[in-house]
């Protein structure tokens, strides 16, 4: 029998009948730890010799439950929670990377993990090579020279970049190295980057995952080895999802295929609408065919994504004129809601970073991050319509 589609597999893979009360829905099971009637049977559960929970730090039930349906969702054998996106990626890199490797990476990947390559891993003597994400000849040519991690953000965050993800992760692979694409803005519904290579992949559930702007959540998806590798650093940090959260992520991946196809539809319009603006000067979205990358995003993924961005004539101050004016997008740092929301780079992907830093990833500080919701998405047009004019 075919494996089932995405919509199918969000819906009854986040379910679970309970065999004594035949309740449909996942338990929230909020005890801080398990106990048992003797010391063998913990002993074998806390040696990992048999499945089970000694302490919800190391692994709880509801928890345990995401990260399988992520793993399934992502196709991986194995996943693992954090308790935001920002503790995934960090986690992942700290867990893996030692003094005297060296990192290949992107320059406009989101602004926290661009600082963890300029910044953080350079403080413990890890080398980390940051290149354009346009110039695919430049980083199969730097992961050659011996590299010991690729990582990798597509579509880009804010700047919808595509890389060329098969093309990467088979130069990463030919000298050894581990890629991590961190799958956020595509999400499961729209790109598996595991089936293109990638031996991990991250999502911040807090946006897509969840959408509904309740809860913060990170997890790793990959192979038993690699993501018990990255499991048994957050079980030593302390990072780990809490069970609510975990519940309402579980809850929210029940319509993560229909948020995702609204959004897919509704920011391919959108942007339709914005590159024929007298007021826009450039709009950034893998979808519209005069896109760089747009052939590339058409093989590679099912769809294009949620999330836009462009170019305001006049700068930041046409920005702090136009924003304000909309009726239907919150100025807010998030994305991926049924919302939309809507903001410049300076106040939400990269609010972290200078503006110097901006400059240096190509972030335009004229940038307008456009994350689109599940809204009619003729009202949408008709709502920056009035707050152009």
């Amino acid at each position: 029998m075919p494996q089932a589609g995405f919509s199918t597999r969000s819906v009854h893979l986040t379910n679970q009948i309970d065999p004594h009360t035949h309740a449909m829905e996942v338990p929230i099971v909020l005890n801080t730890a398990f106990a048992y009637k003797d010391l063998e049977s913990w002993l074998r559960v806390a040696l990992h010799q048999e499945p089970g929970h000694i302490y919800s730090r190391n692994s709880n039930p509801t928890c345990r439950h995401f990260e399988e349906v992520m793993a399934d969702l992502e196709g991986t054998e194995a996943a693992t929670s954090f308790s935001t996106g920002m503790a995934a990626i960090s986690s992942t890199l700290l867990a893996l990377l030692s003094p005297g490797q060296r990192v290949v990476s992107i320059k406009d990947s989101y602004g926290a993990t661009y600082l963890h390559f300029t910044q953080i891993l350079p403080r413990f003597q890890i080398r980390c090579d940051v290149l354009d994400s346009e110039d695919h000849e430049g980083i199969e040519a730097a992961i050659a020279q011996g590299c010991d991690l690729v990582y990798l953000e597509s579509p880009t965050n804010p700047t919808l970049k595509v890389l060329d993800l098969r093309r990467i992760c088979a130069a990463a692979a030919r000298v050894g190295a581990v890629t991590v694409v961190d799958n956020t803005f595509a999400t499961p519904i729209n790109q598996n980057p595991a089936a293109l290579g990638a031996d991990l992949v991250i999502h911040s559930a807090t946006k897509f995952i969840c959408g509904h702007n309740d809860a913060l959540g990170g997890v790793v998806c990959g192979s038993r080895e690699l993501v018990g590798q990255v499991y048994r650093y957050r079980e030593l940090t302390g990072s780990a999802l809490d069970p609510f959260s975990a519940y309402l992520l579980i809850r929210s991946i029940k319509t993560l295929a229909l948020r995702v196809r609204q959004q897919n539809e509704n920011a391919l319009q959108v942007a339709r609408y914005l590159e024929r603006h007298p007021a826009v000067s450039r709009v950034y979205y893998p979808g519209l065919p005069h896109h760089p990358n747009h052939d590339l995003a058409t093989r590679q993924m099912r769809g294009f994504g949620g999330v836009l961005s462009f170019d305001l004539k006049g700068g930041m101050e046409t920005i702090e004129q136009v924003l304000p004016r909309l009726r239907h997008a919150y100025m807010a740092a998030n994305l991926g809601q049924v919302a939309t929301i809507v903001g410049p780079p300076a106040a939400t992907s990269h609010v972290e970073c200078t503006q110097e830093e901006r400059a240096a990833a190509g972030i335009p500080e004229g940038l307008v991050r456009y994350a689109v919701g599940i809204e009619d998405v003729e009202d949408l047009i008709a709502d920056l319509e009035q707050a152009l004019s």
